[in-house]
């Protein structure tokens, strides 16, 4: 019997590591380790942790304690990981968490707050914000007011007066922040003229700022009702009363000049008794008026039903028109036949490789009515209305979507045409099959078993095709009897963006809303697609 001693063991030769055991190891440690990393290591950190400084500042003078506090969290999180020398894993995945969680997640949260809410033009701020608001636009000059030497001062980006009062006492403040004593400011001829943590303005700087400077109000107080200092000249300030008096006890606002009481009533602005608002107001929380106004209301309903109308048609035309001339050119170039198949496939793709709002600006140029190369060339100089024409605009619409979309059917039908067997089309040949039965009863239901989810994607891209609507027509022609900005090929999402950014009065809330609904919409047609094509899994 033998006896296996700790030498001999120690003495087995050990399994040389693979390649890719020897790659992993060497990303590992010039992830971890190096002087070059390391100094890249530390600037790149030292710029993220920079910009979360000046964040922090900026947060701190807003008083915005959550996302300061998100802010810090994640800033301590990434120079933990990225300092770390066991996190290897983490220093991959955090960049692109992070950008998903700020460019997706946040935004899609963000949304659906937003549609539960009454911003838009008029209530975009808080009930403090609104009645600072109200009382700053309505300000008149007292007849009476002592002259108080102000300097223009600048902090991060937000100006404030530095103000002396007749009797001498300095104080500082901006349009958020009312006036507040200090005692370190720098005199010069008994004025104020400098404080430390604000950067005064140069004379040049004033002037360059004129018309930001005279708007501004900073209040006398942190009652409203005692006015606030403002500068013509941006050298010497005035008392300015308001013609508006807040009552904070009654949580009304009176105008003085009318003696008209309004009073808060719930609905996010100070109202009198015959409903007359007064703007701006607040942000407050509707729950789900939006998604009840957007379905009901009949100033909405005539453009919400036709635009709904004919964003399904497009999605559906686009789809179809751009599939099957796809699919018909993959055909034709995929027969061994024909000669110089690669160059024509080339030429095929262009379309796509071009920016689609350049394509779509070009077919604008070309369709103009009284210039374009369409009109003028190909049908000697007609004065065709493409896209003043609520008829000819969709068409113009649908042959421009088709010009940018076939490419890429044309590069899916391609790929899935060479993928069916040779053996099947020998097969069908040989029982007798016509070249047309051969397509219906064997390709085509081969080809949809891989195609059928990338037409679904097709579907929900061109529902919310917002670019080609856009550039080529913005929506137009205008609908002149809509009672919002909507024309003839506006689809739901460019009618959405002309609801939250277009017109007098942009309604956020009700354009969230409408996005959820328009989510919510393809979400479900895409579900019951997804599960009707299972079906053609058969095949296979």
């Amino acid at each position: 019997m033998s006896i296996t001693t700790d030498e001999d063991v120690s003495a087995e030769p050990t399994t040389p590591p693979t390649k890719r055991q020897r790659r992993a190891a060497a990303i590992a440690d010039a992830a971890s380790g190096g002087v070059r990393t390391i100094l890249i290591k530390l600037l790149l950190l030292g710029i993220v942790d920079a910009i979360a400084v000046y964040a922090v500042f900026v947060l701190a003078l807003q008083q915005d304690w959550i996302v300061l506090g998100v802010v810090v969290l994640v800033t301590v999180a990434v120079n933990w990981i990225y300092f770390s020398r066991t996190k290897l894993p983490a220093k991959y995945l955090t960049p692109g968490v992070i950008f998903l969680v700020l460019f997706q997640v946040f935004v899609l949260v963000y949304t659906g707050y937003i549609a539960f809410t009454n911003y838009g033009t008029g209530h975009n701020g808080s009930k403090e914000q609104a009645v600072s608001s109200l009382m700053a636009s309505s300000l008149e000059r007292v007849p009476d007011s002592p002259t108080y030497g102000v300097t223009v001062v600048d902090q991060l980006g937000t100006l404030g007066l530095l103000v002396t009062d007749p009797d001498g006492e300095v104080s500082v403040g901006t349009t958020e922040q009312p006036l507040q004593e200090v005692d370190d400011a720098e005199l010069e001829n008994g004025k104020a003229v400098a404080i430390d943590g604000w950067t005064t303005l140069t004379f040049q700087d004033v002037i360059a700022r004129t018309d930001e400077i005279t708007e501004l109000a900073v209040p006398f107080s942190d009652d409203p009702n005692d006015g606030a200092i403002r500068t013509p000249d941006g050298s010497n300030g005035y008392l300015y009363t308001s013609t508006l008096e807040y009552d904070e006890s009654a949580d009304t606002m009176t105008d003085l000049t009318t003696g008209t009481v309004y009073s808060d009533i719930g609905t996010g602005a100070f109202t009198s008794e015959d409903g007359e608002e007064l703007l701006p107001g607040w942000q407050i929380t509707v729950g789900f008026d939006n998604f009840v106004r957007a379905v009901t209301d009949v100033r909405l309903a005539g453009p919400l039903v036709y635009v709904s109308v004919w964003t399904f048609a497009f999605a559906l035309i686009s789809v179809a028109t751009t599939f099957f001339l796809g699919l018909f050119l993959a055909m034709v170039f995929n027969d061994l036949r024909m000669r110089g198949r690669k160059y024509y496939r080339v030429a095929m793709i262009l379309p796509y490789a071009i920016p689609s709002f350049l394509s779509a600006l070009v077919w604008a140029g070309m369709m103009n009515e009284s210039f374009g190369f369409i009109n003028q060339v190909i049908f000697g100089g007609a004065s065709i209305p493409w896209l003043t024409d609520p008829f000819l605009a969709k068409v113009s619409v649908l042959i421009v979507n088709l010009w940018l979309g076939f490419p890429y059917m044309f590069l899916i039908c391609t790929g899935a045409l060479q993928s069916i067997p040779d053996d099947v089309n020998e097969a069908a040949t040989v029982d007798g099959a016509s070249p047309w039965q051969t397509f219906r009863h064997i390709k085509l239901p081969l080809l949809l078993v891989s195609v059928a989810p990338l037409l679904i994607a097709s579907f929900a891209f061109n529902f919310n095709n917002f670019n080609v609507i856009y550039m080529l027509t913005n929506g137009g022609p205008r609908d002149t009897g809509a009672p919002i900005p909507v024309g003839y090929t506006d689809i739901l999402i460019s009618m959405v963006y002309k609801v939250a950014f277009t017109g007098q009065n942009r309604d956020y809330g009700l354009a969230a809303a409408y996005s959820i609904i328009i989510f919510i919409v393809v979400a479900v047609i895409s579900i019951i697609a997804f599960r009707r094509t299972k079906s053609l899994e058969e095949i296979n």
